[in-house]
């Protein structure tokens, strides 16, 4: 992977902020991740920044970082990992994605990326002399089959020639991109063959989905009653849908009808039920507390997440010290409650709820030789 680094402070702004409109959405997108994952909005915060602006830019990557109260390194890495993030100004009308993988260059990328050196810039993320327009080649857009494409913006231009992208890229350079209607350039829709269907082209009858109405069908011939019996190699008893449970009854019934003796005849074997599921003995049920004024933080054990905490408390579990307490019976109807298989032991959560108990993260630190999650 390439080096990313930002934009030359010549072109970064000096602050960032979003709009009105952008700050209730990024507030609601922040509100769906839960308390103390908010963090997993970066991506989409960044998005959303670039959209505004054009690209992302250094305030605007402090801005996410201080909103989701993030370190400043930690939301550069998101920006310069992902490749849909443009560090730098693009074009402010169009900046041109030219997929350059093996379909798309077998299809002919290499001559729509000609078209975008000679009618935007020789290089890639160059703007032209208006600055409305940029490009870059990238890798696999997904719609391989409609090769060559490009994408602009959001929307990806498809079963490209040159002389269709030379157009595409006029229209946008006029300001007039809405005109070009986005997908596939030729005679196809979406991905279906060009030209339209190449088979099951007869008269067949299309499945109704929403329709009560039944679909016309041939009447079916029926025999007259009289009508003798196809002959068939197979018996009666073979043309019935078998189970296991019906076949075995099927091959006693035949060992009968054949004759054979009690002696030769391989006796049927007995259907074992299978066990019966453990049963949980509430005296094995931890004891609960009335919520204290301040629960500890459950999460902080190793394996203990936002929808287990809300479930320990349901059981009246809200700290770290009842957990330590509890007896091997104890962690076995809680795994079992829980549908563990044995997790409770693997991640040694007693272990894990001592250490807490006695001296919170300093403790754990100090047994485990790591910060608890």
């Amino acid at each position: 992977m390439s080096v990313r680094r930002l934009a030359e402070e010549q072109f970064q702004p000096a602050e960032f902020a979003f709009n009105a409109e952008n700050a209730t959405w990024a507030e609601a997108t922040i509100r769906k991740y839960p308390a103390g994952r908010q963090q997993s909005a970066v991506i989409p915060l960044l998005m959303r920044a670039q959209e505004q602006e054009g690209w992302v830019t250094k305030a605007a990557i402090e801005y996410v970082a201080e909103k989701l109260d993030m370190a400043y390194i930690r939301v550069l890495e998101v920006a310069t990992f992902y490749t849909q993030f443009q560090l730098k100004p693009v074009g402010t009308r169009a900046h041109i994605q030219v997929c350059g993988t093996t379909p798309c260059m077998l299809r002919g990328a290499e001559d729509l990326i000609h078209v975008c050196k000679s009618k935007i810039h020789p290089e890639p993320f160059e703007r032209n002399e208006d600055g409305t327009l940029s490009w870059e080649e990238v890798e696999c857009q997904g719609a391989c089959v409609n090769a060559p494409m490009v994408m602009i913006f959001k929307d990806a231009y498809e079963d490209l020639t040159v002389t269709q992208l030379e157009h595409i890229i006029d229209r946008f350079a006029a300001g007039k991109g809405s005109d070009v209607k986005p997908g596939p350039q030729v005679d196809r829709i979406f991905s279906a063959p060009v030209g339209g269907p190449t088979t099951l082209t007869g008269d067949i009858q299309p499945i109704r989905f929403n329709d009560t109405t039944p679909a016309k069908t041939e009447e079916a011939s029926v025999p007259p009653a009289n009508a003798a019996k196809p002959v068939t190699d197979a018996p009666e008893t073979d043309k019935t849908l078998k189970t296991p449970a019906t076949a075995k009854k099927a091959a006693a019934e035949n060992v009968k009808q054949k004759g054979d003796s009690a002696d030769t005849a391989r006796p049927v074997e007995k259907e074992v039920a299978p066990a019966p599921a453990a049963v949980m003995d509430e005296k094995n049920r931890p004891a609960g507390i009335e919520r204290p004024e301040t629960p500890d933080d459950l999460k902080m054990i190793s394996g203990v997440g936002p929808k287990i905490e809300a479930t320990l408390n349901g059981l009246g579990v809200y700290t770290f010290d009842q957990v330590a307490k509890w007896k091997k019976a104890e962690r076995e109807w809680v795994d079992t409650y829980l549908k563990f298989s044995g997790r409770i032991e693997r991640d040694d959560w007693v272990k894990q709820a001592k250490a807490l108990a006695k001296g919170g993260e300093a403790e754990y630190i100090k047994v485990f030789g790591k910060k608890p999650r």
